[in-house]
């Protein structure tokens, strides 16, 4: 098991070690910090594909190519995770644990700039069904976002309580609010604090929920 300072030690030379730099929106994989850590233990209790760490998979695809152990393809580095968390806390019987990895698997991936998709994982299928019936957050300044995040959230909702936990849980899973397209910064609307245990996209009220309570209510009625 990595200790924190292992990992960040790695981390910063895995990322500083790349011979180009990577584009990418400002840095956002620890904006939901409490999800990420829920899912490092879990995937540390039986970690069969030596990845490196969850924090990879929310970065940006040359990035987490750093991070992929042995999945083969770092566009399903967030699904691998998610796939092993999941299946790592359903056999320790621990719903928290399968909550955390559904909503860790609909977070919104580092993209290259705002406005800008995340690839989605088409070369590797979930073991776990309610993990292949997900897929992450779009950028909110992407076209059709809204009702894209919208739809994941509703998905997201159903398996959370297919898995006896909270449906209302899933809208922690949002994103930011849509930042300029062309911003050159690329900085959109997030934060990034690996101290912020809870997360500061939570902390900070940054957080733009894709549906409401009803909703929610409303897609797990069916």
């Amino acid at each position: 098991m990595f200790t924190t300072t292992v990992f960040y030690a790695l981390f910063s030379l895995a990322v500083s070690s790349m011979a180009a730099p990577i584009r990418r929106e400002v840095p956002q994989e620890h904006s939901h910090e409490q999800f990420l850590t829920s899912v490092r233990t879990s995937l540390n209790l039986n970690n069969p594909d030596a990845i490196v760490d969850p924090v990879f998979a929310l970065l940006g695809n040359a990035a987490a190519a750093q991070g992929v152990g042995n999945i083969a393809d770092p566009i399903c580095l967030q699904q691998a995770v998610a796939d092993q968390a999941f299946t790592n806390a359903k056999a320790a019987g621990d719903v928290d644990g399968m909550v955390s990895a559904l909503i860790f698997r609909a977070l919104e991936r580092n993209s290259g700039a705002v406005g800008q998709l995340s690839d989605l994982c088409t070369s590797i299928t979930a073991v776990n069904p309610e993990i292949a019936a997900l897929q992450q957050h779009q950028d909110p300044a992407s076209t059709g976002a809204a009702a894209t995040n919208k739809a994941i959230v509703l998905e997201l909702a159903k398996q959370i309580a297919a898995v006896g936990g909270d449906a209302q849980l899933a809208l922690k899973s949002g994103t930011f609010a849509a930042g300029e397209i062309g911003d050159p910064t690329a900085a959109g609307n997030t934060c990034d604090d690996a101290n912020d245990a809870t997360g500061c996209i939570f902390t900070q009220n940054l957080l733009v929920e894709d549906a409401t309570a009803a909703e929610i209510d409303a897609a797990v009625a069916g």
